[in-house]
């Protein structure tokens, strides 16, 4: 199974990035952070509304995050991303500069582009004077002379916010945009001048701005200019694998779940790369969230490899070895009483001749005797058969009507030589309880050809786990679930389990086909249920 040399790649190394890397750094992964080094907010000066940090320059910030991060063994490199593809077991990631990284999960936090209106003086001013989030920048400027460019519908939702900051705003109306009439209400009942006479360019000595002039040539004094650009998520490197992604009213994002999880399994997307509205804390708080969730897959993915690799070295052991030595390691390895649930179908059906397969130590065997039963039953284990027969042998009441014999279940082609009770091959009951292995079994075709010895008016009982146990991780997917000890095994319903068998129907009829729940205790002694079915088909009488 390859092994690739990181456990994560996170594109992006900005405040959402760096607070994945510091929660997989933690988690002892493998993680490597690939950085083009232009921070979203590199144009503003100070970082505000962040606790404990609050007017902390965003450089001096995110150098101590990657210095944190740096501690816990993650490792950085200067690339811009040109292209991701999804290998078989994980990502590759191609820079620009033709390097090629890859991991078995992609973080992507890689943030947005401010895509700003060629206004002369604007750009120059960006993150100083020209200034974009009000929980951000609003106290700094409060009760100055402020303006709102509108150059989208929601501009005038950020108009009506601005007021909060200022008594003395102006809105502009970019070009194109019309004011509707309630919004006009709404600002001017407030206060608020609306001019819509386009800005033309903003005045002002450097990065100041004093005034802005308009199309009509007037000068209207501000201090400061808000608006909401046109953003672009910086996620074109993603074009090929075409993910999923979510129109918005500020445009088109990759879509992710409630982990943070895109479309494609292996890789996650956090911060404004998603959420263009979410400042510094929550961006670094998402990705954190989002980091978390990263470790989760790949606690589960190292299990699942872990148990593949326990899966690869099974066909090496006999199955007759495997499962004396399983038998051999404690003195009885079941509890001794029979099934509930074929005691429970069992005692309705008149006593005949029986065949248990993968009887074990002989508790169902023992119990059809002693109801009037002959009954034989098989199993692969010689130590399980021996078992079984001095139990039967220290149960005089039963003389002669209890046996056992090893046999390999897949190799009996037909199940020949099975003779048994006044020479008759074909028996009124085969029963399987829980005829799982955690070796590789042919069971339906088992079960099948076992269906073969029941004779005219007689019975098949199957009794299954119909779920995985509710204590191991992943229990609740039925399908291709893993035992624990080497083998899967797909958890069939009754209905799925009669489908699976392709009984003849007009042979067979279905008596009953249920999930019956039971107390169990889970490896901890805590109380847990489980699910059992129960399939009971007779054979008609021709």
């Amino acid at each position: 199974m390859t092994t690739l040399q990181w456990d994560a790649i996170i594109i992006g190394g900005g405040f959402a990035g760096l607070s994945a890397a510091q929660t997989l750094g933690r988690s002892r992964r493998r993680t490597l952070v690939l950085d083009s080094g232009r921070p979203r907010n590199r144009f503003s000066e100070h970082a505000h509304n962040i606790l404990g940090l609050d007017g902390t320059p965003p450089a001096d910030l995110l150098a101590s995050a990657r210095q944190q991060a740096a501690e816990y063994g993650i490792e950085f490199v200067a690339a811009e991303v040109s292209e991701v593809t999804v290998l078989d077991q994980g990502i590759r990631i191609l820079a620009t500069d033709g390097r090629a990284f890859e991991a078995r999960t992609l973080l992507v936090a890689t943030g947005l582009t401010d895509v700003l209106p060629e206004i002369p003086g604007l750009a120059a001013r960006w993150g100083k004077s020209v200034l974009h989030c009000p929980y951000c920048h609003g106290w700094e400027v409060a009760d100055q002379r402020l303006g709102v460019l509108v150059l989208s519908e929601i501009g005038f939702h950020q108009a009506q916010l601005i007021r909060q900051w200022s008594e003395d705003l102006t809105v502009f109306l970019g070009e194109g945009m019309h004011i509707p009439a309630d919004i006009r209400s709404r600002l001017e009942v407030r206060g608020v001048r609306i001019i819509p006479s386009p800005i033309t360019e903003l005045l002002g000595e450097g990065t100041q701005l004093n005034a802005v002039r308009t199309a009509d040539g007037t000068q209207i004094p501000l201090d400061a200019l808000f608006l909401l650009g046109k953003i672009q998520p910086n996620d074109g490197f993603l074009g090929a694998l075409q993910l999923a992604r979510t129109e918005t009213p500020m445009g088109s994002f990759i879509s992710i779940d409630e982990t943070g999880r895109t479309s494609v399994e292996r890789i996650w997307a956090t911060g404004n790369a998603v959420n263009p509205g979410a400042a510094i804390p929550q961006a670094a708080g998402d990705a954190a969230f989002a980091a978390a969730q990263m470790n989760l897959w790949l606690v589960n993915d190292d299990t699942d490899r872990a148990l593949a690799d326990a899966d690869a070295s099974w066909p090496e052991i006999a199955p007759a070895e495997y499962w004396d030595d399983r038998y051999s390691q404690q003195a009885a390895m079941w509890s001794g009483r029979p099934n509930a649930a074929l005691v429970s179908v069992v005692g309705d059906l008149t006593p005949g001749t029986a065949l248990d397969l993968g009887c074990g130590e002989g508790a169902d065997v023992l119990w059809l005797a002693q109801q009037g039963w002959d009954a034989l039953g098989l199993d692969i284990s010689t130590v399980a058969v021996e078992r079984a027969t001095a139990a039967a042998d220290a149960l005089v009441e039963i003389s002669g009507r209890a046996q056992f014999r090893q046999a390999d279940l897949s190799e009996l082609v037909a199940f020949e030589g099975l003779a048994t009770f006044e020479g008759s091959a074909r028996f009124d009951l085969v029963t399987a309880s829980f005829l799982h292995s955690t070796v590789e079994l042919p069971r339906a075709e088992i079960l099948r050809r076992a269906s073969g010895l029941v004779d005219e008016g007689g019975h098949l009982l199957i009794i299954t786990h119909a779920a995985p146990p509710p204590w191991f991780a992943g229990g609740e997917q039925r399908e291709n679930y893993h035992s624990g000890e080497g083998h899967h095994h797909s958890f069939l319903t009754p209905q799925e389990e009669i489908e699976a068998l392709a009984l003849d129907c007009a042979a067979w009829r279905v008596v009953l086909a249920e999930t019956r729940t039971r107390a169990a205790k889970d490896p901890d002694g805590n109380s847990a249920v489980l699910e059992d079915g129960v399939v009971l088909l007779q054979r008609k009488s021709q």
